[in-house]
């Protein structure tokens, strides 16, 4: 996950660098911060809407240490869409106030505005109906399991059902714990939620079918293989079984390809992370794999697509397909469906 942090003052820079210790390891941080009032470790700027815009698209969360109106009118004319605008939180430079104003659910923004709070001891501002109310949200509880929302009419219309206190459906494909009571699990009802990869069921009036994101692309390739052909292959490998690239949640290779300039474009473009691993690891993975003896001269591995992916984790989905150079196989990472978790 990519976090911006920006700060104007020298008090707003000190609260910045508290805020950082609140995410966990494996988000990629930024601080940002006003040219008069920075330091060695954060990135200096001059001209705060040029640069919201310059972060905006490529973060998961930006987190603006000033006043409510200064955030407001920096993100005010690139705001497009609640499905893919990041999540937005105010903190006042005192450090006082936590407040949502972006995406408060889809992107978590209210889930941050809790722990950040927590963390520095200020009190979140949630002001959505379902948070305030206590009640179950869809898009809150899409969002901290990793499943994409098919149709956000029908997830608008199950929050209104939540709101009305009517019992929401849920069948599943998949494991699932942590029932809530508004939960009727193989019920009949109204509206309902339909966890699996066949867009096509319609368990209720009103379904909102969601799809896991779940899928794991292992990708091997020539020096100086381009993005596009790395993205073309994916596409055309998953199109073969009707995979939505959507549902891909991790890309994994060969470590001697982690600065590989195509595949790094290629996770940075679809904010995918890579993860790599020595030949050696990669050999000690069992199982039956498509062997290429120069392959193994090459990089010490005779597989490395369908190897990275079991050892990532995934069962293999798609074997070995290779062209011009592009190695590609996927495999699909086993689901558990937790109702009580949080995103962050």
């Amino acid at each position: 996950m990519i976090v911006s942090i920006i700060s104007i003052t020298r008090k707003g820079l000190d609260l910045s660098k508290k805020i950082c210790n609140c995410f966990i390891d494996d988000h990629s941080i930024t601080r940002y911060a006003f040219y008069k009032s920075c330091d060695e470790n954060a990135v200096s700027f001059s001209d705060i809407n040029s640069l919201t815009v310059s972060i905006f698209q490529k973060s998961d969360a930006v987190i603006f240490v000033s006043a409510c109106g200064i955030a407001v009118r920096s993100i005010a004319p690139i705001i497009k869409s609640k499905v893919t605008d990041p999540a937005v939180l105010v903190v006042d430079d005192n450090g006082k106030f936590v407040i949502p104003i972006l995406s408060g659910h889809l992107g978590g923004a209210n889930t941050f505005a809790k722990v950040i709070s927590e963390k520095i001891d200020a009190v979140p501002v949630i002001t959505t109906a379902t948070d305030i109310g206590g009640k179950f949200s869809p898009d809150s509880f899409a969002k901290a399991n990793d499943l994409i929302i098919t149709d956000m009419t029908a997830a608008k219309e199950i929050a209104s059902a939540v709101l009305s206190n009517e019992k929401i459906g849920f069948v599943s494909d998949y494991e699932y714990i942590n029932i809530p009571s508004d939960i009727a699990v193989n019920q009949k009802c109204r509206t309902g939620i339909c966890v699996s990869a066949d867009t096509a069921k319609k368990s209720f009036e009103i379904t909102l079918n969601l799809v896991p994101k779940n899928i794991v692309i292992g990708i091997g390739c020539k020096r100086g293989t381009a993005c596009d052909s790395i993205e073309r292959h994916v596409s055309e490998g998953l199109r073969t079984v009707g995979i939505d690239e959507k549902r891909i949640c991790a890309v994994t290779t060969i470590d001697i390809k982690s600065d590989e300039k195509g595949l790094s474009e290629y996770c940075e473009k679809h904010k995918l992370k890579l993860f790599t691993y020595t030949a050696e690891e990669l050999m000690k993975v069992d199982g039956e794999f498509a062997k290429s003896e120069f392959v193994l001269a090459q990089t010490g591995a005779d597989n490395v697509c369908e190897r990275s992916v079991v050892k990532y984790g995934g069962k293999l989905i798609i074997s070995k397909i290779s062209s011009n150079g592009v190695t590609v196989a996927a495999g699909e990472m086993p689901v558990c469906i937790d109702f009580s978790k949080e995103i962050i």
